[in-house]
């Protein structure tokens, strides 16, 4: 969440402030340095030193970032104490200081960011004083080195892809553990070390140093691949590295550069297809779709028709593969022969789409409603849920159409089986039945959901009673499942009318919640709940509450330490 500059204590856990604000006063923070206008980064000292980060825009904090473990809410006391040394001046706040003596603690005007520090430095070094820098370094630096040379590629005459198919094995090799693995904290630490050479990469881009980009796009993409048979990439760094290196090589092509880099990308993307490098993996397809952007000849067409025809090993590659082939002949052979072919592979979903809108571009609804209609029956019984986004066509051939009996119909069944799309369904009901109906119209859609006796019912009907503003029910709904994740969750609706009911709900929730659960992380969330209470005016249950667990468990050490925080 963002945070206004001044009023930032209003939105932030009245404990968590507390002891930013001890943390504060006590001179754990040492001065924060300005990155560049309005970026700050500090190291606040405390069990161990963290390092916060945070943007201030125009009197928000719109960015906060601490290394610190705190999950428990969305500001920890370190982010927190850092904004408090930043406003000192403003609160009138007297801190220990940890800087220098009296006499050298005379506070500057304005302190230089680090973007101003190093635009100094490198005014005054002298060109031999750089050189002899980055030589040292990027002999005793591997990521710096690899940096380097991919930064200035251009200038290298040797540059190749195999020079960046070295640099990625090197981080590889550096992360992998004695067996050859990388773990998931690994993982983490090579996914920052390849971000670097695709920023290098993007740099080349913006500087028209489309062959670089090239090569350092398609050795991350062949090595990160491989690495992803011998690695935990729970977090997605190494499969997200991929991606982003694709992501490069579709921008180079569709900024249509030369036609040495044409050649270079699209005869890439067909070895690289033959000889199966990222067979298995949504690449396989994706080259194909690249090099389809590229074709130009005839011979190149022929050959990509070739692969296409090979890429069938799933439902997945098929449809894809089918898409890709009806583009080419839409751009080739004009819209008779790709009509022709969507027509006879009508079974694929991607081309079912196109077929659809271009019968509801043309107003051809006749043929629109019989396309969907017959993907409904196609896809019910094995695609069910592809089987409802034809139900949603029908329902936009309907609006289309302005049949309101229609558009009821279809509405109706898709918000009571839940679909989700970009449409409102319940809204598009509400503007087509009559408003004296209304009522009468929607209890029925609350039977019919309550009969099908499915675990998300629950929280359907609760979407209705809180768009009709029924509070009551929506009470007593949730007092039929009062957990404390849904008594959460519909506090905010219910705590104007019947905090006293939703007091009583957390309550007695907190109390089951406790004698099912143990461990720090347990009580940690039982005392969230607990200043619910306390948020809801309710101190002297929040209190009781208190004195019961103190009692009832006085042997679990951590629950009276975390009740002490309360």
């Amino acid at each position: 969440m963002q945070l206004p500059f001044n009023q930032f204590e209003q939105y932030i856990d009245e404990t968590i402030l507390k002891r930013g604000l001890s943390y504060f006063k006590k001179g754990h923070v040492q001065e924060p340095e300005e990155l560049s206008p309005g970026e700050y980064e500090a190291i606040v000292e405390g069990t161990e030193d963290y390092t916060v980060q945070l943007t201030l825009k125009n009197g928000i904090i719109t960015e906060y970032v601490c290394d610190c473990p705190y999950d428990m809410g969305p500001v920890c006391k370190h982010v927190v104490a850092v904004i408090f040394h930043l406003q000192q001046d403003e609160l009138e706040l007297n801190k220990k200081t940890k800087r220098a003596p009296k006499e050298q603690a005379i506070k500057p005007v304005k302190r230089k960011t680090v973007a101003q520090q190093v635009d100094e430095l490198l005014e005054k070094a002298t060109h031999e004083e750089l050189k002899e820098f980055v030589r040292d370094k990027a002999s005793q630096n591997v990521p710096f080195r690899n940096l380097f040379l991919s930064s200035f590629a251009q200038h290298n005459s040797d540059e190749s892809k195999k020079l960046y198919v070295k640099q990625v094995k090197s981080i590889l090799k550096t992360a992998s553990d004695r067996h050859g693995f990388i773990d998931w904290s690994a993982s983490r630490l090579v996914g920052n070390a390849v971000d670097n050479l695709l920023e290098s990469a993007q740099k080349q881009i913006n500087n028209y140093n489309f062959k670089s980009a090239v090569f350092i796009s398609t050795a991350i993409m062949e090595q990160m691949t491989e690495a992803l048979q011998y690695s935990d990439d729970s977090n997605g760094d190494i499969g997200g590295c991929v991606d982003a290196a694709y992501e490069m090589l579709f921008t180079i092509a569709q900024e249509q550069s030369s036609e040495e880099i044409r050649k270079l990308i699209i005869e890439y993307c067909f070895t690289s297809f033959d000889k199966q490098i990222y067979l298995g993996w949504d690449w396989h397809i994706g080259v194909l779709r690249l090099a389809a952007l590229l074709l130009k000849t005839e011979e190149e067409t022929e050959r990509i028709f070739k692969q296409i025809d090979k890429a069938q090993r799933s439902d997945y590659e098929r449809e894809e593969a089918q898409s890709i082939k009806y583009n080419i002949l839409l751009k080739t052979k004009g819209e008779n022969a790709a009509e022709k072919y969507l027509e006879q592979n009508i079974t694929n979903s991607n081309l079912r789409r196109e077929a659809i809108q271009k019968a509801l571009e043309k107003k051809n609804y006749e043929k629109a409603i019989s396309l969907a209609k017959d993907g409904v029956n196609y896809d019910l019984k094995d695609k069910p849920g592809l089987a409802k986004e034809w139900y949603d066509w029908l329902l936009k051939i309907a609006q289309a159409q302005n049949d309101s009996e229609k558009i009821i119909e279809y509405a109706r069944f898709l918000f009571i089986d839940n679909f989700r799309n970009e449409q409102d369904y319940y809204q598009i009901l509400k503007q087509h039945v009559k408003t004296e109906k209304w009522n009468t119209f929607v209890e029925g859609i609350i039977q019919d959901i309550v009969s099908k006796k499915r675990w998300l019912d629950t929280g359907l009907i609760a979407s209705i009673l809180i768009k009709e503003e029924w509070w009551d029910r929506l009470l007593e709904l949730v007092k039929k499942s009062p957990d404390l994740n849904t008594i959460d969750h519909y506090e905010k609706h219910l705590s104007k009318n019947y905090s006293n009911e939703i007091v009583e709900l957390y309550a007695n929730g907190i109390l089951k919640y406790m004698k099912n659960s143990m461990g720090r992380d347990h009580y940690q969330n039982a005392c969230r709940y607990i200043r619910k209470i306390i948020k809801l005016g309710a101190r002297n249950k929040a209190n009781e509450i208190i004195s019961y667990l103190r009692a009832e468990y006085p042997k679990r050490k951590a629950l009276m330490e975390e009740l002490d925080k309360v």
